[in-house]
């Protein structure tokens, strides 16, 4: 497994609409892969020719570039920078963290500090608020009149925070949806002959509304759309079974419904027999909230058969989204796979 590869995207800072750092790694390693284009939203697409021959099709697959992340809305006097966000981080989780300011000069570190009394000022049962964006700014150690002369509005804010390996576990930041760029990107190295056209689409601003795919798709017209994207893995201390959509380490997740889209059931039928079919590790999910850009998709042109692909990841929407090696490679695995057999999918309803 490409490590350093996946382990670049998780680094790398693109927020929604700021995708470029992103988009540049992903022209890298698809060069010469096929024809290539950026559309006027920032989309990266790649079309990979078939061999053609009976049920050949045009086959989309959609893997977000953009994090959650925020922008910059206001600069006070002292030189703090207040925040606006794109994308839904678990407040809970923000305080105290090391931060990247995406200048036009380069990048400032900062650190994401809570307004409120130290410790030891409070009075018992005083920190129970609950946080809201408000409550946070970031400290960059500058000036106010430093600050406003290097920082403008609208500028990036990323979370500061490496890659590491654990075991077989790997964690980072923007694993939703870096891990499943990746996996995107290895599954067209890993492709073996194909009768369909596959259209490789890094798409952009999905955390703010499936807003790539939705441009993306009704561009390229697929016959059918597959997302990847990470799903929750709830696998941990008192949380109960029931609540675990999926666990690490089982392999691939095949989706059966999120709260953008129930996926196609031919198609869902389909990925199960090549996964049973090649021994390849898989675990079905049903997510009862969130989306992916499939939901986007499917609506387009009078209805596209659609489905999603899952990576189980615990502590989505953290600085620690993590993912097992076992369950990426079998997405890729997966993914290659069935492009290579698509061309035997039946996807119309009687």
């Amino acid at each position: 497994m490409n490590v350093d590869l996946l382990k670049r995207l998780s680094e790398a800072r693109g927020i929604p609409g700021q995708e470029d750092h992103v988009r540049a790694i992903v022209r890298e390693e698809l060069a010469g892969m096929g024809e290539m284009r950026t559309d006027a939203m920032g989309n990266l697409i790649v079309h990979k020719k078939g061999t053609g021959g009976p049920g050949a099709r045009r086959i989309m697959i959609a893997a977000h570039m953009d994090e959650i992340g925020f922008v910059v809305k206001f600069i006070d006097d002292k030189g703090f920078l207040r925040l606006h966000a794109l994308g839904g981080f678990d407040m809970r989780q923000l305080a105290s963290q090391r931060v990247h300011v995406q200048t036009r000069d380069g990048v400032l570190p900062g650190v994401l500090m809570l307004t409120s009394k130290p410790k030891h000022m409070m009075a018992p049962g005083e920190d129970a608020k609950a946080s809201t964006l408000d409550d946070f700014f970031v400290d960059v150690g500058l000036s106010g009149e430093q600050a406003k002369e290097q920082v403008a509005i609208g500028d990036m804010v990323t979370m500061d925070r490496t890659f590491r390996t654990m075991g077989d576990l790997m964690t980072g930041k923007a694993m939703d949806d870096r891990c499943a760029v990746f996996v995107m990107i290895e599954a067209l190295k890993a492709l073996g002959e194909h009768a369909c056209d596959v259209y490789a689409v890094a798409t952009v601003q999905e955390e703010i509304g499936l807003r790539g795919a939705a441009a993306s798709g009704w561009s390229v017209q697929p016959d059918v759309a597959v997302a990847l994207d990470v799903t929750l893995a709830n696998d941990i201390p008192g949380l109960p079974e029931a609540l675990h959509v999926t666990k690490l380490g089982l392999g691939t997740a095949i989706k059966v419904l999120d709260g953008s889209l129930i996926c196609h059931p031919k198609v869902v039928a389909h990925f199960r027999r090549v996964a049973e079919t090649k021994g390849i590790p898989h675990q079905m999910e049903l997510l009862t909230a969130g989306g992916t850009d499939a939901g986007a998709i499917q609506k387009l042109h009078g209805g596209i058969p659609a489905f999603t692909l899952s990576i189980p990841c615990r502590y989505i929407h953290t600085v620690n989204e993590t993912v097992h090696k076992t369950d990426v490679q079998a997405s890729i695995d997966l993914l290659a796979r069935w492009i290579e057999n698509a061309h035997e999918g039946d996807y119309a309803y009687d």
